[in-house]
């Protein structure tokens, strides 16, 4: 009778433990962050900065690719008015979400593939890709506050 119930008790862990995974999987606002991180692809290939930064915190914190780090929504602004109508004129950016992770239901961790295709110049001292496409990893990380997701922070990473 003991081991019966061990095992009644074994099996419901395990239908929690499955469950629970679901669950996690199927996170309410993953939706929502697929549709900016979307929309952010979209507007970068428009070269609309203003939807681009829609969902910028008002304080973000962002690390470009190059290494150099700005704080606040009118610096990322102004940063990416800046590349849009530079050296990254005309490109177009491709984004694959590789995982969201929801840290608390109102956190959310974004790992993506990220390329800028159509790249023709740089900023000074820095080669332009033979094949014109800049290949990265990008983390953004997402806070719902009063029923919104914004992006906090925005680091950018080569792939070498």
């Amino acid at each position: 009778m003991i081991l019966v119930r061990a095992r009644v008790v074994a099996a419901c862990i395990c239908c929690v433990a499955v469950i629970g995974l679901s669950a996690a999987q199927q996170q309410p606002g993953e939706a929502e962050i697929r549709a900016i991180v979307a929309a952010q692809a979209s507007a970068w290939n428009a070269g609309d900065v203003e939807t681009y930064a829609k969902h910028v915190a008002p304080d973000v914190s962002f690390t470009n690719l190059f290494g150099m780090v700005i704080y606040g929504a009118p610096a990322f602004k102004d940063r990416h008015r800046q590349i849009l109508t530079t050296f990254y004129k005309g490109t177009t950016k491709h984004h694959s979400i590789r995982r969201i992770r929801f840290v608390t239901p109102d956190v959310a961790l974004v790992d993506i593939d990220n390329e800028i295709r159509g790249v023709t110049a740089m900023p000074a001292g820095i080669d332009v890709p033979a094949n014109g496409v800049i290949k990265s990893q990008l983390m953004e990380v997402f806070v719902r506050r009063n029923g919104q997701w914004w992006m906090e922070a925005f680091h950018n990473v080569a792939v070498k």
